[in-house]
C-alpha cells in the first residue's frame, strides 16, 4: 500500500508533527497531515505487525488529533482513525441483506477428492489444465464488508448467507479494517468484499489469562471468541479483544467508468482472484497475499496443502483446511454455482481438532492455595496429535453451565497449543444412566470443610496443613524464581513425601541423604549437587524468601517491596493493614493477604523453623545509588525482554537509583514493554503521565 518512497516520507512527516507537539502544539491546518500519519501507523501496526513508531508516540498524536476535532467539530471526517471507537452501546443489529449471497463450500478430506474435483471442473471448462490459487482457511467468523466511493458503509456477518446481522460499529473497533479505502484508484464505485475475523492464538492467550486473575471461565477457542465478539453490545469491549480480520473475496463491485485509466486497472486486477488479493493488499486490508500462492495443476496445489497443513501450529492463528480457487475470474463465471456452493471452489478440510469421548468421572484437585478444580477423565482420544485423557473443568460453575454429568458424551476441542476444553456435553445422546457430578464440600484430600469466598468463583481448602497443598508449597519454594533450590524438580519432591522424608518446607534443610543414597535414581553426584544447592539456598536474598513462602497475591514485585520496607522477616507481623497500605503499590487485598499471613501462628513457627536450619531472614539491603540516572523515577516491565532476563533489567533499575512497581497506576513514570506484552500495556495506554517504552530505550535510559 506504501511505497517505500512514500513511506519514508510519512516517517519523516511523523517526526514533524510529534516535535510541533512537543513544541508550540499542532494546528487546524495540520490536521489532514495528522490523520495521513495516524492511517499510515495504523496498516503499519495491524496490517504489517511491524510498526515504525512507540505507541505511547502514536498516542500522543492521536490524542492531539481528538483534541483539535473536539475543538472543531467541523473538522472530523468519517474515516477519521478518532471515528473507529464508538461511544456508549448498540442498541440492536438489525438484519441486512448481502447483496450477494454467502455460500457455503464444497468439502474435501483426501488427495481423492481434490483429483475428483479437478476433474470435473476441467470437463466444465474443456481445459487440459487448470490454473489454480490456495490459500488458508480461516477458522473464525464469516464477514461481509461494503464500501461506497472509498468509505466503509457497512458490515455484517454471515446469518443465514442471504441476510446477516448488521455490525458496522463493532467491525469499526478492528484496526485492520480500513475505514476508507481507494478503490476509486480501480475505478470502482461500490464494493462487497467477504473475510473472516479471528482472534490469534497470542491475542487468545492474554484474554484468557485476563478472564482467569478475575476468577472467571475462559474462552472455549478462538473462533467462538472471534464469533461471539461480533454482537457483543459494548464496542468498548470488541477493541479490547483485539480483533483481526483478513478479506479474502471480492463478491461484488460497481464500477464508476468515469477514468479508462483507472477502469483498465481495475480490469486488470479483477481478472484473476490472486490479482483481487494484491488489490486488496495494496489498499491497505489485510489479505492472505503472503499465504496464498498459485499453481499450474492440482498435483501441485495437493502437495502445498499437505506442507501447510504439517506447518499448521506455527500460525499465529487457527486454520482448519485449506480453500482451492479457480484463479481466472472468468472462468469461474462460466462455471458458475449450485444452490449450495460455486463450482470453482473447494475446501480441503484438515485433520479434526475436535474428537467426542465419554466423560469417565471426574476428580478433585487441590492447589497450593487451596484451590480445589474439579478434573474430568475421559476415554483417551486422539486430538490435534495428542492423546487427551484428562481435561480441567476450572470451577464449579463450568460444571453447570455446561450442564455436564458422568457418563455423557462430550465435544472435545483442542486449538494449536491450547489446552484441552469440553466445548459443551451431547445431551440428547444421553440413555438416562448418566449420574450428576457431585462438587465435594470437604476437602478430598484431608477432608476440611471447604469455603467459597464471597468473591470468587473457587472452592479451597483452608487447611494450612492439608497434605495436597504442602506438596505444591514445597515445589513452589524450591522452584527457579523462589529459593532456586537446582536438582529438586516436581518429581523428587512428591517422591520424598510419599516416601515420608520430607513433610514441609524446613523439612528440606533436613533431609536424610544417607536414606536418599539408598533410593533408586539418587546417585551420589545427583545428591552432592542436591546438598550444595539447598546449602546454598540458605543465602538467598529476603525478596525470594518472601516470595517462595507463597504468600497469596504476593508476586516477585510485591516480595521485594515488603523486603525493602523490613530488617527481620518475623517483624512483618508487627505491620498493621493501614502500615501496609501505605507501601508502594499494595492494595487492600494483597495487605489483607500479607497481614493474615504474619498473624497465623503455624506461619510464624514455619519462619522460626526455617531460621533454626539457617535460612537467611535478615534483610541484606542494597544501598540505593544515590543520584543514579534513574533517581525518583519509578518502573514496570511487561511482556518477554529479549536482551535481558527480567530479574537483571530490575536490578539495573535499582543499581541506578530507581524504583520498582508491581502495578500500573498513576504512581508510574516508565513501562517498559518486551514481547507479548499483556494488560499492563493497554492500562498504561490510558494515564497519559506514564511514558511506555521499548526495551531498547531503557538500555540507551541507563548507557547500556
Amino acid at each position: 500500500m506504501y511505497a517505500a518512497e512514500e513511506t519514508k516520507k510519512l516517517q519523516e512527516n511523523s517526526r514533524q508533527l510529534l516535535t510541533a507537539l512537543s513544541a508550540k502544539g499542532i494546528g487546524p491546518d495540520q490536521v489532514d497531515a495528522l490523520r495521513k500519519v495516524l492511517r499510515f501507523h495504523e496498516h503499519r501496526y495491524y496490517v504489517m505487525d511491524d510498526p515504525l513508531l512507540a505507541d505511547y508516540e502514536y498516542d500522543q498524536l492521536y490524542k492531539a488529533l481528538e483534541k483539535l476535532e473536539a475543538e472543531d467539530p467541523a473538522l472530523v471526517t468519517p474515516d477519521s482513525p478518532t471515528q473507529r471507537v464508538a461511544k456508549g452501546l448498540t442498541k440492536d443489529f438489525p438484519t441486512v441483506q448481502h447483496l450477494v449471497g454467502m455460500l457455503s463450500l464444497e468439502n474435501s478430506y483426501n488427495a481423492d477428492d481434490l483429483l475428483d474435483w479437478d476433474r470435473k471442473v476441467r470437463e466444465a471448462s474443456g481445459l487440459s489444465e487448470i490454473e489454480y490459487c490456495a490459500e488458508p482457511k480461516f477458522d473464525g467468523a464469516s464477514i461481509s464488508l461494503i464500501y461506497e466511493n472509498d468509505i466503509l458503509s457497512r458490515a455484517a456477518t454471515r446469518g443465514d448467507g442471504v441476510a446477516g446481522d448488521e455490525i458496522t460499529t463493532n467491525i469499526r473497533q478492528i484496526g485492520s479494517v480500513p475505514l476508507s479505502a481507494r478503490f476509486s484508484e480501480y475505478g470502482l464505485q461500490q464494493v462487497e468484499i467477504r473475510g473472516e475475523v479471528l482472534m490469534s492464538k497470542k491475542s487468545f492467550k492474554k484474554y484468557n489469562d485476563e478472564l482467569a486473575a478475575q476468577g472467571l471461565p475462559p474462552l472455549a477457542n478462538p473462533r467462538n471468541a472471534a464469533s461471539g465478539s461480533l454482537r457483543i453490545k459494548d464496542p468498548a469491549e470488541v477493541k479490547r479483544r483485539n480483533l483481526e480480520a483478513f478479506l479474502y473475496h471480492i463478491s461484488f463491485y460497481t464500477a464508476d467508468g468515469l477514468n479508462e485509466a483507472t477502469s483498465r486497472k481495475g480490469e486488470k486486477a479483477l481478472s484473476t482472484h490472486s490479482g483481487s488479493l494484491e488489490m486488496l493488499w495494496d489498499l491497505g486490508f489485510r489479505s492472505p497475499v503472503k499465504e496464498k500462492k498459485v499453481f499450474k495443476n492440482i498435483q501441485q496445489v495437493i502437495d502445498y496443502t499437505l506442507s501447510f497443513e504439517a506447518g499448521r501450529d506455527d500460525l499465529p492463528y487457527e486454520i482448519d483446511g485449506m480453500v482451492i480457487k479457480v484463479n481466472s475470474m472468468e472462468l469461474q463465471d462460466k462455471l458458475g454455482q449450485t444452490s449450495h456452493h460455486p463450482r470453482w471452489a473447494i475446501a480441503y478440510k484438515f485433520k479434526a481438532r475436535q474428537a467426542t469421548s465419554k466423560l469417565r468421572s471426574v476428580e478433585f484437585q487441590v492447589g497450593r492455595t487451596g484451590s480445589v478444580t474439579p478434573v474430568a477423565k475421559i476415554d483417551p482420544v486422539p486430538i490435534g496429535g495428542v492423546t487427551v485423557s484428562s481435561i480441567s473443568l476450572f470451577n464449579e460453575d463450568v460444571i453447570r453451565e455446561k450442564d455436564l454429568m458422568i457418563g455423557d458424551t462430550v465435544l472435545v476441542e483442542r486449538a494449536g497449543d491450547v489446552i484441552p476444553y469440553i466445548v459443551k456435553s451431547l445431551a440428547e445422546l444421553r440413555t438416562g444412566k448418566e449420574s450428576d457430578i457431585v462438587f465435594p464440600r470437604n476437602c478430598p484430600v484431608c477432608g476440611h470443610t471447604l469455603v467459597k469466598p464471597a468473591e470468587e468463583a473457587v472452592w479451597r481448602c483452608v487447611n494450612p496443613v492439608c497434605p495436597a497443598q504442602v506438596v505444591e508449597r514445597i515445589i513452589h519454594f524450591v522452584s527457579k524464581d523462589a529459593m532456586d533450590i537446582r536438582s529438586f524438580g516436581e518429581a523428587n519432591v512428591r517422591k520424598l513425601y510419599e516416601l515420608g522424608l520430607l513433610q514441609s518446607i524446613p523439612g528440606i534443610y533436613r533431609l536424610d541423604f544417607d536414606k536418599i543414597g539408598t533410593l533408586g535414581g539418587f546417585g551420589k553426584k545427583s545428591i552432592e549437587n542436591l546438598q550444595a544447592a539447598i546449602e546454598k539456598s540458605k543465602q538467598q536474598p529476603l525478596h525470594r524468601v518472601i516470595f517462595g513462602l507463597g504468600i497469596r497475591y504476593v508476586g516477585e514485585t510485591t516480595a521485594k517491596i515488603l523486603a525493602n520496607a523490613i530488617s527481620y522477616l518475623p517483624d512483618a507481623a508487627a505491620l498493621s493493614q493501614e502500615d501496609l497500605l501505605n507501601l508502594e503499590d499494595i492494595g487492600p487485598k494483597v495487605a489483607g493477604s500479607i497481614y493474615e499471613f504474619f498473624h497465623n501462628a503455624d506461619n510464624i513457627t514455619l519462619l522460626q523453623e526455617l531460621e533454626a536450619t539457617g535460612v537467611q531472614l535478615r534483610s541484606a539491603k542494597s544501598p540505593v545509588a544515590a543520584g543514579g540516572s534513574l533517581e525518583g523515577k519509578t518502573f514496570l516491565f511487561t511482556g518477554t525482554l529479549v536482551q535481558l532476563k527480567r530479574t537483571e533489567a530490575e536490578e539495573m533499575v535499582e543499581a541506578n537509583g530507581g524504583k520498582l512497581l508491581s502495578g500500573v497506576s498513576s504512581k508510574l513514570n516508565y513501562l517498559v514493554v518486551g514481547e507479548d506484552a499483556g494488560s499492563k500495556l493497554e492500562k498504561a495506554k490510558k494515564i497519559n503521565t506514564v511514558h511506555i517504552i521499548t526495551e531498547q530505550e531503557f538500555m540507551e535510559m541507563i548507557g547500556k
